[in-house]
């Protein structure tokens, strides 16, 4: 039996890709079970794998783990890139959080209705500019160290080029008035683990596409249409 961490989802990015890029950065080989049927799925939820009913779930260390922020600070405190105490940890959760809230203005965008999807990019690219990208580009200048938190890579610095990368493929000169993070960036993606993620051929997945959204909406009967915030 593979002791490799298995993931089941679908084969796109949302919830689970923060995942996938943790479990990268960690170094942590993983395999994938890709939901592509509603049989698939009524399987996992009549077995009891789904403690809430929902995806993302993984399988490590004899669990079966739901709750996406659960899951991400579980591989983050067992690989080391939850800091070194209890302050420490306490600024990754403030950082994650505040990358997580960016994402989430991203998360839903491929289910928009194209008029909904010029006008959430407008938004993503000012939320960003005006509110997210500020709190990390001072963190960065004010204590001088390559990465948020502590001086060593953390859960939050893979977070947050997770987020820059989303955010520079809405508008690809986000980080224009951004120098430090801009730095960051370079840094963070020279780093072995994220520049092997990074590459063609990794399990990262792709923007999402029309057949992604066609397979979610047919796996979670999702009839309804999806507003921008």
């Amino acid at each position: 039996m593979s002791t490799k961490p298995k993931l089941y989802y679908f084969d796109g990015r949302g919830k689970m890709e923060s995942i996938r890029w943790l479990l990268a950065a960690a170094g942590v080989e993983f395999e994938e079970e890709f939901l592509e049927t509603r049989d698939q799925y009524e399987k996992l939820l009549q077995g009891g794998s789904l403690l809430f009913q929902q995806v993302p779930m993984v399988e490590m260390d004899g669990m079966k783990m739901v709750q996406t922020r659960a899951i991400l600070s579980y591989i983050a405190a067992k690989y080391n890139l939850y800091g070194k105490d209890l302050k420490e940890r306490a600024l990754i959760d403030m950082y994650v959080g505040g990358t997580d809230d960016l994402m989430g203005f991203i998360l839903m965008f491929p289910f928009l209705s194209a008029e909904d999807k010029e006008k959430q990019r407008a938004l993503i690219a000012q939320k960003a500019t005006s509110r997210y990208f500020p709190v990390y580009e001072k963190v960065l200048k004010d204590h001088g160290q390559d990465f948020l938190v502590g001086n060593n890579f953390s859960w939050a610095d893979v977070h947050l080029l997770e987020a820059i990368l989303m955010v520079e493929e809405k508008k690809s000169d986000v980080l224009s008035g951004f120098p430090q993070l801009q730095a960051f960036k370079a840094r963070i993606s020279s780093i072995p683990a994220i520049k092997k993620f990074l590459e063609p051929g990794s399990q990262r997945k792709p923007v999402p596409d029309d057949k992604y959204v066609e397979t979610v909406r047919r796996v979670l009967r999702m009839y309804y249409d999806v507003k921008a915030n």
